[in-house]
């Protein structure tokens, strides 16, 4: 049997690490662009590179795989374009482009029919005013690049906010304001391209999330009509397909009475889909290692209602998180500290009414 090619992911953190958990029974091999010796991903492989992207870290690490993929969409798209130059990144560079910047990512949904809140790019005091007046309040403000986890945002609800909005995020780059959505529910879906374009989707997720860190995910979500579901389908197919994408892509969506709205997207595995590992039948971890190496793709059908809970701050008490049947715990190895992810839970169960019950037992624990 002919070995797999190596893989190389940039980023060392829990999703490369669970990149490579789901590697390692195929018998591929990870190393990680990672500067920190004790990132999550450490103990599956070498963590190359350093914080000062010297040349001869970036070498090392071309050296140490024969195909790319990356963890997170915020890095420096030249890193990745130096390593294109030589051996194969999947997803590809425009996927990344587009990914990590909030405007280029707005137009893009616009150029697909993809609906999304109304939005205003803002790159001066003046601007935000401008866009203030022309979207209403209240309007979240974000930065264009780097925000994750509600960090680089601001929800301006009155005129006398303009100057705090500005100088919380006006050194911080270009920015958008988006009309403030009132939303019924937040889902995300998860789909995973081949290279030949054949692509597998995974159910549409219900997500919360606390001071703008996702808490939970159930999956499949409740109540979700056939419409409902072809639109989110067709949407994530559309950016599949124009962007020639390979591997994961998530689209996260505001589910509001005028239909889907499109928030934003990310060219890679995704925390909603961490509930996939037990309650898939081809988690998305795997299904992306396999998409990128050229590997048919798995199932993603979910075969019993499942959810998945973020430990968020500080870690639950192990032996009562194993004791609740049915619960799967995932730790990070990492360092507690407030609004830190250090793992999550999955638990599954034969029916929704029963699985909410194993919820509450583990959210008591969180």
């Amino acid at each position: 049997m002919k070995p797999l090619p190596r893989l190389g992911i940039f980023g060392g953190g829990q999703l490369g690490r669970m990149l490579a958990m789901a590697a390692l029974p195929l018998d591929v091999r990870c190393s990680f662009y990672e500067p920190a010796a004790a990132a999550p991903a450490a103990v599956l492989g070498p963590c190359l590179g350093d914080a000062r992207h010297s040349p001869a870290g970036l070498a090392d690490f071309l050296a140490s795989a024969d195909v790319f993929t990356y963890e997170f969409e915020n890095i420096d798209v030249a890193l990745v374009e130096a390593i294109a130059a030589h051996k194969p990144v999947y997803p590809g560079i425009v996927s990344l482009q587009k990914a990590q910047h909030r405007l280029a990512e707005k137009s893009l949904f616009g150029e697909l029919g993809i609906p999304t809140p109304a939005w205003r790019p803002v790159h001066s005091r003046e601007d935000l005013e401008q866009a203030a007046g022309a979207l209403g309040l209240p309007m979240v403000v974000k930065t264009a690049t780097m925000g994750y986890d509600g960090k680089g945002q601001f929800v301006l609800r009155h005129s006398d906010e303009l100057d705090a909005c500005w100088d919380a995020l006006g050194g911080q780059g270009s920015l958008i304001a988006e009309s403030f959505v009132a939303f019924r529910r937040e889902l995300s879906i998860i789909a995973v391209r081949a290279h030949d374009g054949q692509t597998v989707i995974y159910p549409l997720s219900e997500n919360r999330h606390q001071q703008g860190i996702l808490s939970i995910s159930r999956v499949p979500a409740a109540a979700v009509t056939a419409a409902t579901l072809e639109q989110a389908q067709t949407y994530i197919r559309r950016l599949l397909d124009h962007l020639q994408h390979v591997g994961a892509l998530t689209l996260e969506l505001f589910d509001t009475e005028q239909g889907l709205l499109a928030n934003e997207m990310a060219p890679r595995v995704h925390n909603s889909g961490h509930w996939s590992i037990e309650g898939a039948e081809c988690s998305q971890f795997e299904n992306h290692v396999r998409a990128v190496l050229g590997l048919p793709l798995g199932s993603t059908a979910c075969p019993r209602p499942t959810a998945m809970l973020n430990i968020i701050g500080r870690h639950p008490d192990r032996d009562k998180v194993l004791a609740v049947t049915g619960a799967h715990l995932h730790l990070y190895g990492k360092t507690a500290r407030p609004g830190r992810k250090l793992g999550h839970i999955t638990v599954s169960a034969d029916d929704p009414q029963t699985l909410e019950g194993k919820v509450a037992q583990l959210q008591a624990l969180l």
